[in-house]
């Protein structure tokens, strides 16, 4: 009896399978009209070729920007990154300031060589205050742009900003989350295809 059962079982489980087999399966559609279609993403694959190229380089142009409200030690190390960086052979690229990021990127820079500093002004260097013009004395290498005279020192900062990042390979940025006019120049560098390291201080 026992035996007789397993052989039925046996026989039915093969009846099922093979009847599964006979089932028509449902077809599954491949499109492959489009599979020797490749996107032509080489603007993408040069812009990281660009970056990658750049963060190699030995010696670079590097914009420093940032926030003014700095604590005395946030102005130290920047101030020392800076002098860093140009005794490593890169040429440091910033704008004038009475205190804050700028300011500290100039120290540092002074310190290691002059002539691998380049400042570029929103306006004129008498449109500057005393203490940021006795900083500028020594430095080679100062744009000055009294076309801009006439503007609001707001606007002329951030064309300015412009102007360092176009100019610039890796731009470095100290500012903070409600810093706008930063924001919109880091933005600018990032379109641009500029290597960025940016340091929030808030």
């Amino acid at each position: 009896m026992v035996l007789l059962y397993s052989k039925n079982l046996k026989e039915k489980i093969k009846t099922m399978e093979e009847n599964q087999d006979n089932k028509s399966q449902p077809s599954i559609m491949v499109p492959v009209g489009d599979l020797d279609k490749v996107e032509n993403n080489s603007s993408d694959v040069d812009a990281l070729a660009q970056e990658l190229a750049t963060i190699r380089q030995s010696a670079k142009r590097i914009a420093i920007i940032g926030s003014r409200n700095l604590t005395i030690t946030h102005q130290q190390i920047i101030e020392t990154l800076t002098t860093s960086l140009v005794m490593q052979g890169n040429t440091i690229i910033t704008s004038g300031g009475s205190s804050g990021t700028n300011a500290a990127a100039i120290r540092g820079a002074l310190k290691a060589n002059p002539d691998k500093l380049k400042i570029i002004l929103p306006q004129t260097i008498g449109q500057q205050p005393s203490d940021v013009q006795d900083q500028l004395i020594g430095v080679p290498n100062i744009i000055e742009h009294p076309d801009r005279a006439m503007m609001t020192l707001a606007d002329a900062s951030r064309i300015c900003n412009r102007e360092i990042i176009s100019q610039c390979q890796q731009l470095i940025c100290f500012l903070s989350h409600s810093s706008n006019t930063l924001h919109k120049a880091v933005e600018f560098a990032e379109e641009s295809h500029k290597v960025v390291t940016v340091f929030y201080l808030d």
